[in-house]
């Protein structure tokens, strides 16, 4: 039987938010997470087609290729940005420099895989966009309030920061509501 000292308490607790408030994200996950979301929601509202039969795995295809080529060209951006055409380290910089978007296309994946879970059969693809624009509109939210405090901000101000993440995911979900 576990004894009561194996069981974190409130100072357990209270160390590792202090732990998570100094942690700092560095920008491009912070950048990577929110345009990612963003991306991944306007493509798979844009995907849920209503005058042609639903196609779930064709759309995890086109979300996850449109966010490999946002990283792409965002990557890509920055090295032309940063270096001149004459630089011999350009090619080399440039893959760095794509790769470090990794952030972008991670936060794709929820709305790949819940378009993925609709190609297998557990839900329809319609019941899977909007549970993905609910989502993504609550992790936007989180992408905000996370830097926010990151950077030192109250909570009050995180939740400001939060909510301002979260309409623009709310506006996609109203957009695709109003075009359909």
């Amino acid at each position: 039987m576990p004894d009561s000292r194996d069981r974190p308490g409130p100072r357990d607790l209270r160390a590792v938010l202090r732990l998570i408030r100094r942690y700092r994200p560095p920008e491009r996950l912070l950048f990577g997470g929110v345009y990612g979301t963003v991306l991944a929601s306007s493509v798979a509202a844009a995907l849920d087609r209503v005058t042609t039969p639903p196609d779930p795995g064709y759309d995890a295809l086109w979300v996850l290729i449109s966010a490999l080529a946002a990283a792409a060209a965002h990557g890509y951006a920055h090295a032309i940005a940063r270096h001149t055409a004459a630089d011999e380290a350009v090619p080399v910089y440039a893959v760095r420099s794509v790769l470090k978007e990794w952030p972008l296309v991670m936060a794709a994946l929820p709305t790949v895989g819940a378009l993925l879970a609709a190609y297998a059969g557990w839900w329809h693809e319609y019941t899977a966009v909007d549970v993905i624009l609910v989502f993504n509109a609550l992790t936007l939210f989180g992408w905000g309030a996370w830097a926010s405090r990151s950077a030192g901000g109250s909570w009050a101000n995180a939740c400001r920061v939060g909510c301002v993440d979260m309409l623009l995911g709310l506006c996609i979900v109203v957009a695709n509501t109003l075009i359909k």
